[in-house]
């Protein structure tokens, strides 16, 4: 998966306003007539496509190639010589060195106008630290990926809002967030036996702004063994970020598991799988749970885990509304972190657009013993792939946002967490015993809940597969939250086996919340 530490570079009706009325500017001057485009890229993708993937070679000295961490980390832009400084538009743009495993170059164009020129690598835009190495050896070098500067929390700023940095991956941050989960272009064969292919971008195009844009146009050249594809994707800064996805995609060959508008995140433990050993962090995690708001109006959450091993989950879903990774609750005091600070992360949340047909979301959480390494990923998977040169169009929206509850809908009501301890028996001396039994508390909050009064006549719908039995539920008011919290102990039979449940809360026939469909993970 990707290496973390270098990365760290229904509906929302409100969002989707706002996004509008910063997307549409009234001006008088004529549109420009740009000298490349979408299908432009579209194009050369095509031929890539009908040609034998050539693998690229890497063109890093020694000592570039054999670098570790602490000495990439010395090599820093300097921001005095940010790409666009001598221009009035609020964007600029800043360039990752290649080094360590970032051992092959990306090409990195302007569209300016009726002109398009590549952006030459220029060693002097960088601080080497106390690294010591030929400079004639770097000379002819390139750039590992960009980053998009955009003063998104105060006039003046440079703040970093974007930056493309390995494979195909990208990370959007609105203001006030930090960076946490990533998106990808494209994902092929997760969690296959055969093993992950990882495309990657190998050229970008980026449109010079006009001082008033309040956007940025990004076009990007992706190539694999396995498939090719063209990507255009428009930045919208603010309060929380969105980027409008439009790709075409070429198949070289039949892959085992597509997987599009993919996600990847880091969850390694909170509130419903406690740390193995004592840590001052309750929950340490980029993404709390998976969300899927299905064609039929269905709303899932689904809470992650770091399973002992591999774990694939699949929702099948024809034309989705929505899925994301969500970080769901923003008090400090779930992670104590002052330098992470995983309460300031995004959630981040795919909005089709257009039908997407028949598929599945899914879901897959790798094991991991430490936060450096992202284990869980999130993708849409369709029913059918386009045979090998036939194009597959895909268009969607991507909310990187803080407003969890702005994602659903006005009248609604979802999980705020689920917290998982040993079950106990109240013995008649009051003692509670350990029966071998799981006990899992789900706590269900939101408008649908806040207007009944306590004593509403609640209840949970229950399911739970062959490998697991109830042995108690209760379904309590929550007077400090005003919605429910329903309290389940469980016996598991073979705990070598995950066992699956879902649980929704109705009122007589009419259900009021999402299905929290939850995994207790095998040999926990």
């Amino acid at each position: 998966m990707a290496f973390r530490a270098v990365l760290s570079a229904s509906r929302n009706h409100c969002l989707h306003g706002l996004v509008l009325a910063g997307a549409l500017i009234l001006t008088l001057e004529p549109a420009p007539v740009w000298a490349f485009g979408f299908d432009d890229v579209a194009e050369k993708a095509k031929g890539l496509a009908a040609e034998k993937f050539g693998a690229p070679a890497s063109n890093l000295p020694a000592e570039f190639g054999e670098m570790k961490f602490a000495d990439y980390q010395q090599i820093r832009f300097r921001q005095d010589k940010a790409y666009w400084s001598d221009k009035k538009t609020p964007f600029k743009l800043s360039f990752y060195h290649q080094g360590m495993h970032f051992n092959t170059p990306v090409k990195i164009n302007e569209v300016a106008g009726n002109k398009v020129a590549e952006i030459p690598y220029d060693p002097t835009r960088f601080d080497f630290g106390g690294l010591k190495f030929d400079r004639n050896a770097t000379r002819n070098l390139g750039y590992a990926g960009f980053r998009v500067l955009y003063p998104i929390n105060g006039a003046g700023k440079r703040d970093e809002i974007t930056t493309f940095l390995g494979a195909s991956y990208f990370r959007v941050v609105g203001k006030g967030q930090a960076y946490g989960l990533s998106a990808r272009g494209l994902a092929i064969d997760t969690a296959q036996p055969a093993g992950e292919e990882f495309p990657r971008f190998r050229e970008f195009w980026i449109e010079q702004p006009k001082p008033q844009d309040k956007h940025l146009t990004i076009f990007a050249l992706l190539d694999s063994p396995r498939a090719t594809g063209a990507y255009r994707f428009v930045l919208h800064p603010g309060r929380d970020a969105v980027v409008d996805v439009q790709s075409r995609l070429f198949l070289r060959d039949k892959v085992g598991k597509l997987g599009l508008a993919p996600l990847t995140s880091m969850f390694l433990f909170g509130g419903n799988q406690p740390p193995a050993q004592p840590n001052y962090r309750p929950e340490l995690h980029d993404s709390s749970g998976l969300q899927i708001h299905a064609g039929d109006d269905e709303w899932i959450w689904r809470p992650l885990n770091n399973p002992k091993h591999l774990s694939v989950s699949s929702y099948r879903v024809e034309n989705p509304k929505g899925f994301g990774l969500l970080q769901r609750g923003r008090e400090f005091s779930r992670y104590e972190d002052l330098d992470d600070r995983y309460d300031l992360r995004p959630s981040a949340w795919v909005e089709p657009q257009g039908d997407w047909g028949p598929g599945s979301v899914e879901l897959v959480e790798i094991p991991t013993p430490d936060e450096t390494n992202d284990n869980i990923v999130a993708f849409w998977s369709p029913a059918s792939q386009p045979e090998p040169g036939q194009p597959l169009d895909l268009s969607y929206r991507l909310h990187w946002t803080r407003d969890e509850p702005g994602l659903h809908d006005r009248d609604s009501a979802w999980v705020e967490q689920t917290l998982r301890a040993a079950g106990d028996v109240k013995q008649k001396n009051l003692i509670r015993q350990p029966d071998g039994s799981t006990a899992l508390v789900v706590d269900f909050e939101g408008p649908a809940l806040k207007k009944l009064p306590p004593d509403a006549p609640l209840a949970p719908q229950i399911g739970v597969d062959g490998n697991a039995e109830v042995k108690e539920n209760s379904l309590r008011y929550n007077p400090a939250t005003k919605g429910w919290r329903l309290m389940l102990r469980v016996s598991v039979k073979d705990p070598k086996k995950p066992t699956e449940m879902r649980v929704a809360l109705v009122n007589g026939k009419k259900t009021l919340t999402e299905t929290w469909s939850y995994q207790l993970p095998a040999n926990e």
